[in-house]
């Protein structure tokens, strides 16, 4: 649908003087990680990383209003993914921090209203989060008279490593340092993916826990990666890995046995997404990817409580805006 068509119905809102209020509507789509390493710690506490970032078209929804409209800074949560304990309290939440990153940082807007679909499953280290930050920073950008534009992955970096790509009109990038420093990458061909989610979920700080006693000191490696090596789909699944992988399966040994079983069913690669909880196989084939996706004697025990069947995306959804 594009802008055009978003009347009243399709998410602009009418004033009291029977106005519309600015509106942006955007897929906030999810990613993962084709190669994730982390590097050494920093001062500030923060690990660099060296990661491969791919979008896919499994997506929150994500709508955005500013105006005279709008009286507040509000944010409102639906959606299938939302956990039965909610997301917690909205100062915190990622999409609110932000519109008030991009407030901060360019004066605009002082109020927004914010209304979030989820679809993305929380807490599975597919970005559900970040994605919705970046489809915030972007909305706005595009309702803002005066727009970012490129340095919108700035205001990003301070909201998280994830959310710079998320910022990107490219659905695919090599990505160093705290996320921040960013290279797009050729397009692949799309193919489908199955996307394990454990009834348990990892968090993020724990998992970096974990990453750093089992390791120990860091020992810096001369491992140089190239665009050229992450042109095709057997060249990403020669280089792919997840340092998080071993580390995590070490405390849930589920992990280990969904990969195995999604490598056997024909995914490559197959591998621990992000710092998890969540497994994703790529598959060259749809027929392949259908067949796992019906697995069930063959599952491994708790494959079958939930799976998803996604694409890696050709492209970034764009914006749509109407006032």
């Amino acid at each position: 649908r594009g802008s055009d068509v978003l009347g009243a119905e399709q998410g602009g809102k009418l004033g009291r003087d029977g106005g519309m209020s600015p509106v942006a509507r955007v897929a906030a789509q999810a990613k993962v990680n084709l190669l994730l390493r982390v590097l050494a710690r920093e001062e500030s506490g923060f690990h660099s990383i060296e990661t491969v970032f791919l979008r896919l078209t499994l997506a929150d929804e994500v709508i955005v209003r500013v105006g005279d409209q709008v009286h507040e800074r509000s944010l409102d949560c639906a959606g299938g993914a939302v956990p039965s304990d909610g997301l917690g309290p909205t100062e915190s939440n990622l999409a609110y921090r932000a519109a008030c990153a991009y407030a901060d940082a360019t004066g605009w807007p002082g109020k927004f209203a914010i209304e979030l679909t989820k679809d993305i499953p929380v807490g599975a280290g597919l970005g559900g989060g970040s994605a919705d930050a970046g489809a915030v920073l972007r909305a706005l950008d595009a309702l803002s008279p005066a727009p970012l534009g490129r340095r919108l992955a700035e205001v990003g970096g301070k909201l998280g490593a994830d959310v710079p790509f998320m910022t990107l009109d490219s659905p695919m990038a090599l990505a160093w340092g705290r996320g921040d420093r960013l290279l797009p990458l050729q397009v692949l061909a799309a193919r489908r993916v199955v996307i394990v989610i454990p009834s348990f979920r990892v968090p993020t700080k724990e998992a970096y826990s974990w990453l750093a006693n089992d390791r120990g000191i860091y020992e810096s490696r001369s491992a140089v990666l190239s665009p050229a090596d992450l042109d095709t789909w057997e060249g990403v699944a020669a280089v792919a890995q997840n340092e998080f992988e071993p580390v995590v399966s070490r405390r849930h040994p589920e992990i280990s046995g969904y990969v195995e079983w999604l490598r056997s069913s024909g995914a490559l690669p197959a591998m621990l997404s992000g710092s998890g909880s969540a497994v994703f196989g790529v598959f060259a084939t749809l027929e392949g990817a259908e067949a796992a996706a019906r697995a069930g004697a063959s599952a491994p025990r708790d494959v079958t409580a939930r799976r998803i069947t996604s694409s890696t995306a050709a492209r970034v959804q764009r914006v749509e805006t109407s006032s």
